[in-house]
């Protein structure tokens, strides 16, 4: 059977595979972007076709990072847009779905930073963990609003996306110290916030986030820092009751040692989980472009938002 999938629906795939796309907004908008792509060029000569095609195009690209669920999110909404009764009119549903998708996500950014800038004060220090641009925007507005905010920098192996976000706090004008991961105790005295971002958020209010994550927030509700989770709706996974229901995508080995140095180890099985589960225990707040709430309030937000959780539109039909 012929490829049907646009090649850069597949690049896009890889690119998100290879995380050369990260963040789990900027994987959302991609993915919204190219399945825009494969409406317009398609050359479906029915409407069937053309729906089969765009199921195709998104499971290749869900297929791609199981964890994060703004990627299903995004297809999500572009596909339920993809009605009509022609051909023409599919494409332009998809198109005008895809572009508005897009335009709520760079509102829902700003509009998530407003709210969690509220809750830094003038003065404060944070620590990060990994890269997070909805976390970048709360600290990138409160610097707006004139506050004076210093950072605590977890480098975040084994990929040290930390090195990402002091480079962009920097840009901000924010006085950085950068950390090994193992030094976060050691440091918590002296921070006023921790500040992350998640990939999911299950309905229970658990937090799936970088590796790492579930370990600095246990260590900071020892030390009574407060932890301020920064995620847009987009976000939010209306399919799981509890973080300990979603799949943890498993990272290549060679992320975290080469292998001439595993033979000399004599070959030891080596696990590199992306992600872990923060149980909502240990989260103080959860910030969104709709208001900041705790963790146990994210279940109404989710069926105002969402409703019924139903099959996913990229599924065959039976």
């Amino acid at each position: 059977m012929t490829d049907r999938v646009n090649p850069e629906v597949r690049r896009v795939a890889d690119d998100i595979d290879t995380m050369e796309i990260r963040g789990a907004a900027t994987i959302a908008d991609a993915a919204a972007r190219a399945l825009r792509v494969q409406a317009l060029e398609s050359d479906a000569s029915d409407p069937a076709t053309l729906r089969a095609d765009l199921r195709a195009a998104a499971r290749t690209l869900v297929e791609t990072r199981p964890t994060a669920v703004s990627l299903p999110n995004a297809l999500r909404y572009v596909l339920r847009g993809a009605t009509g009764q022609t051909v023409e009119e599919i494409h332009e549903n998809v198109e005008a779905t895809a572009t508005e998708f897009c335009a709520r996500l760079d509102r829902a950014q700003s509009d998530l930073g407003q709210v969690g800038a509220n809750r830094l004060r003038d003065g404060d220090i944070i620590m990060t963990h990994c890269h997070s641009t909805d976390a970048l925007a709360c600290v990138e507005a409160a610097v707006e609003q004139g506050k004076h905010i210093e950072a605590i920098v977890k480098e975040t192996r084994p990929r040290n996306q930390g090195h990402i976000t002091a480079r962009e706090l920097h840009e901000m004008g924010v006085p950085v110290t950068l950390i090994v991961d193992s030094a976060a105790r050691r440091y918590l005295n002296d921070v006023d916030h921790v500040l992350v971002g998640a990939d999911a958020v299950a309905a229970d209010g658990s937090v799936i986030n970088k590796i790492g994550t579930s370990g600095l927030a246990v260590n900071a509700r020892d030390r009574g820092t407060p932890i301020m989770v920064a995620a847009q709706t987009l976000k939010l996974h209306p399919g799981t009751m509890t973080g300990h229901t979603v799949d943890i995508e498993m990272r290549d080995t060679d992320e975290v040692i080469d292998e001439e140095t595993l033979a000399e180890l004599g070959s030891p099985t080596v696990r590199n989980p992306a992600f872990d589960v923060t149980p909502p225990r240990y989260v103080d707040a959860i910030v969104t472009e709709r208001g900041q709430f705790p963790p146990e309030s994210i279940v109404m937000l989710m069926r105002e938002l969402f409703g019924e959780h139903t099959t996913e539109p990229w599924v065959e039909p039976a």
